[in-house]
């Protein structure tokens, strides 16, 4: 027992437990100081502001909030905030960057050229510098009256993008958002173990998908929800109705997801390129084409590869996130940074973001782990 306990202290006791107490007066000492100097401002620490009026405005949020609610209120509005660009930033830089990765390894030298070019010039220069340029994009687009469209029924100006909208009268997006995420997820899953490796397989799996997708539609019409879409309009000297994406967050979600889809685009590069040649001359030998052996071969392998690293592009993601300050879109950061300089509590201000940022980190990497040990393979070691 003794043996042990001198283990785990480390061969030098007495010099362990000597920088453990100069650590612990130092913290004392940093703690002891930052309250006499709130107590000289006039503040008490903790974080009873929350409950206190905010009395200031946020552009745009997820859920309701007006300047007579609490800090709390505006905090979590801006943690919503955060968590949407986070999720949309995501799931759309996965869905370029695969398709970037399967591009640069295309036998045409041209595309595969570009795709370099496009990887190579947005790994080479700052995020925070291209965000700036997609902002400064977005305002020098046309205004309302003279918007660009398409089909009329997608319109980008300098008030923003507009596209059409699709809800459910008297349910919040909140709710069925998630709701049909899940279930479209869930019928991925089914549809995957059922028609994985048969003849006319994405056939299969959309016609499912959409069947769910169906299904799901007339139960929340059964149970008295009624279906709505709106098709956005030029209206005087703005654009009405449909869905509208402000210029700050369509320029941080579209910095977000081209910087991240060039990280993407090369991680699946390099697990593509991490399957043995021989995998591909043995599915060709049995006469596969092309499509069925990325599908059904090389890229469940790859997948193995991909996902400790598509972990670590997604966290990157997310903590980028809070550049979003720099262009006037109210993330965590924003919220928060403007709650400090309201209430004078920097440090619960700044604790509260790193508390929110850990904690969204800590929940995709559980999530992403999860699915890593799914797809692994039994009796390899885990990464």
């Amino acid at each position: 027992m003794f043996a042990r306990a001198v283990s785990w202290i480390g061969p030098f006791p007495f010099r362990q437990a000597g920088l453990l107490l100069g650590v612990i007066a130092i913290f004392w000492f940093l703690g002891n100081n930052t309250l006499s100097t709130m107590e000289r401002a006039g503040l008490t620490p903790g974080f009873s502001f929350l409950s206190q009026r905010a009395n200031f405005e946020i552009g745009e949020s997820v859920i309701a909030y007006a300047a007579g609610d609490s800090y709390g209120r505006a905090i979590l509005a801006g943690i919503a905030n955060t968590a949407k660009v986070a999720a949309l930033g995501c799931l759309l830089a996965t869905l370029l960057g695969v398709a970037l990765g399967v591009a640069r390894l295309s036998g045409n030298p041209l595309l595969s050229r570009l795709v370099q070019a496009y990887v190579e010039i947005l790994r080479g220069t700052p995020l925070l510098l291209q965000l700036f340029l997609w902002s400064s994009l977005f305002q020098h687009f046309p205004a309302p009256r003279n918007a660009s469209s398409l089909f009329e029924s997608i319109f980008v100006s300098n008030r923003g993008v507009f596209v059409p909208s699709f809800g459910f009268d008297g349910l919040p997006a909140t709710l069925w958002i998630p709701g049909f995420a899940l279930v479209l997820l869930g019928g991925w899953t089914i549809a995957r173990k059922m028609f994985f490796g048969t003849t006319q397989y994405g056939l299969k799996m959309t016609a499912l998908l959409l069947a769910l997708f169906v299904a799901s539609i007339l139960a929340l019409k059964l149970t008295g929800f009624t279906p709505t879409t709106e098709i956005p309009a030029k209206g005087g000297f703005n654009i009405r109705g449909g869905l509208s994406l402000s210029p700050e967050f369509a320029a941080l979600l579209i910095g977000l997801v081209v910087n991240a889809s060039a990280t993407i685009a090369e991680i699946v590069r390099s697990g593509i390129q991490s399957v043995r040649a021989g995998q591909w001359e043995a599915a060709r030998a049995l006469g596969m084409k092309p499509g069925q052996i990325m599908r059904l071969i090389v890229f469940p392998q790859a997948l193995r590869v991909i996902m400790p690293l598509m972990t670590s592009s997604y966290l990157d993601l997310t903590k980028n996130s809070s550049l979003a300050v720099a262009i006037g879109f109210p993330d965590i950061v924003s919220v928060a940074n403007t709650t400090a300089n309201t209430t004078g509590q920097v440090l619960e201000a700044i604790a509260l973001i790193m508390a929110v940022y850990l904690g969204i980190n800590l929940a995709v990497s559980a999530f992403m782990n999860v699915y890593n040990r799914k797809i692994a393979l039994k009796g390899a070691l885990v990464r």
